[in-house]
């Protein structure tokens, strides 16, 4: 008969060593999980009564009428753009003279597109020129694209009894003399050599005004691209009635003027001497 050995009883929970933990209160999990619950109640309840609130505003909220969709604003509105004359001599302007010539490349047409009345023409919001009218002698062919060569003599603004006049290879400002001083006041207008809206004055002898180191000379052509850009020069309207200012091709910026009787190509200056001295009106020729 085998033999068994009896198992003795199991020991209580107390004499393993082991013990409930007390330092938590019975039920704390629980009690984490009914306040969620319960926020979540109370915010889906505020999110519910706000969306009905914000629903019945917007079905009694009165709708356009026919009237107010065919003649109110759109989302954007532009105002009109305003108009302003043209400015007198005295008047201080901004920035240079930036308007293109007309289409027919004319300096009269260019002058008489901007006519007093009408918005000046602009490059950017700060750089507004008056407008001016054009005078029945100025500009080659009285707003026309020169067809066949015209002659022209070019008058100061603030010296009106003197014009261009060519002495020594270089253009001043002089008072017409003898016939042979008409003579060198006299060009020939021609388009452009380097920009057909442009212009670009010949002289009797078949020479070219252009600008070199700065000061305007008549030179003869040497077919190089330098020397058409350097004899081309763009009107420009000015802030006095009937004249033009003469702005270069290669020197954007840099409009011819007299200094000391002497014509030059100078930067745009803001002040009523140098409008007054890059002023000039193309007039009947003097020879």
């Amino acid at each position: 008969m085998p033999r068994t050995t009896p198992q003795p009883p199991p020991r209580p929970s107390w004499e393993n060593g082991w013990a409930p933990d007390t330092s938590r209160t019975p039920g704390t999990r629980r009690l984490w999980l009914a306040g969620t619950l319960a926020l979540a109640t109370v915010v889906a309840c505020v999110t519910a009564i706000t969306a009905g609130h914000g629903g019945s505003d917007r079905a009694a909220a009165p709708q356009p009428t026919g009237a107010a969709l065919d003649h109110g604003p759109g989302l954007l509105s532009f105002a009109s753009p305003a108009t302003t004359g043209p400015a007198g001599p005295g008047k201080d302007e901004s920035g240079p003279p930036t308007a293109s010539t007309h289409p027919s490349g004319s300096p009269a047409a260019s002058a008489s597109a901007a006519a007093p009345g009408t918005t000046a023409p602009r490059t950017s919001p700060s750089a507004t020129r008056p407008a001016t009218s054009a005078p029945p002698d100025s500009g080659p062919g009285g707003g026309a694209t020169p067809r066949s060569p015209l002659h022209r003599s070019v008058r100061s603004v603030n010296y009106p009894d003197r014009y261009w006049h060519v002495s020594g290879g270089y253009v001043r400002l002089d008072a017409p003399a003898g016939p042979e001083s008409r003579g060198d006041s006299t060009f020939t207008v021609v388009d452009g050599l380097a920009d057909g809206s442009c212009y670009s004055f010949r002289t009797a002898d078949g020479r070219y005004l252009r600008h070199r180191d700065f000061v305007l000379r008549a030179d003869r052509g040497d077919g190089s691209s330098l020397f058409r850009r350097d004899a081309t020069f763009c009107a420009r309207p000015s802030a006095y009635p009937g004249a033009v200012a003469l702005e270069s091709v290669n020197y954007p910026g840099r409009f011819l003027r007299h200094q000391n009787f002497q014509l030059k190509l100078v930067s745009y200056q803001n002040s009523d001497l140098y409008r007054a001295d890059s002023a000039f009106r193309l007039t009947a020729p003097l020879a």
